[in-house]
């Protein structure tokens, strides 16, 4: 991603930390995994690290499948993130930070990511916060309008955790996306509810529709015992009488 001279220090550290790598100064400790960002000082801390920065602006990162999200709440606190695709895990709304990697890139019918062209729901138009960033880097009017003022942002009020989203915990799309006004504001749109991640069962059922729609059509039992009836035997031999 082209950095622009508008985009803030905290946001482009942001979008280039690579989080849950084991904090040195605690590296005895449990739980030392570096998964909150200080928006003050542009860098990543872990849970021991909290003493010096309880007065800063401090932003929770969680993890899926090897991947940063972070809550849609905090995000709308510090830029608008119309359009860009959330996700509903552990209850609450997340966004993922980059783009993910892709294997193989296919284009049919559908929504797309305006970047990257990742399968989306209707009507967002960016896989991740990543994205719409570049994008809006792009036009004439920059981030100008996409950056909010917040002087307060503290950890959640449920406390820390360990920002991992266990594989029992599905990440489903959510079925709405909130577009945001300059001033906090937000105007509900609901979207198609179509799931990107199936369920255990779908993911079943469509694997047994599959097995039966290749599956070789055999002919009925009655059938096949009249042809093998009606096949010419050789007459048998018996074993000579002494």
């Amino acid at each position: 991603m082209l950095f622009s001279s508008y985009v803030p220090r905290w946001l482009q550290v942001l979008l280039t930390e690579k989080f849950f790598n084991a904090c040195i100064i605690h590296e005895d400790a449990r739980k030392n995994e570096k998964n909150i960002y200080c928006l003050d000082c542009c860098i990543s801390i872990c849970p021991h690290c909290l003493a010096p920065h309880s007065s800063h602006r401090l932003l929770q990162v969680r993890r899926y499948v090897y991947h940063d999200v972070i809550r849609l709440d905090d995000a709308t606190k510090l830029m608008d993130c119309a359009f860009v695709q959330s996700y509903i895990t552990n209850s609450a709304k997340v966004i993922f930070i980059n783009q993910r990697p892709q294997t193989r890139h296919f284009r049919g019918s559908g929504n797309f990511c305006t970047i990257c062209d990742r399968s989306l729901q209707d009507p967002y138009l960016f896989c991740s916060l990543s994205c719409k960033i570049d994008y809006l880097s792009r036009t004439e009017d920059g981030l100008s309008k996409f950056l909010f003022e917040c002087n307060y942002l503290p950890l959640p009020d449920s406390g820390l955790d360990d920002g991992l989203v266990t594989p029992d915990s599905v990440l489903e799309p959510s079925c709405s996306t909130k577009t945001s006004s300059g001033s906090g504001g937000y105007d509900e749109v609901w979207c198609r509810a179509l799931a990107c991640t199936a369920t255990t069962s779908e993911i079943v059922r469509k694997k047994r529709t599959s097995l039966t729609a290749c599956r070789p059509t055999c002919p009925p039992v009655s059938e096949v015992s009249g042809n093998l009836m009606n096949r010419r035997k050789k007459a048998p031999q018996r074993a000579p009488l002494y």
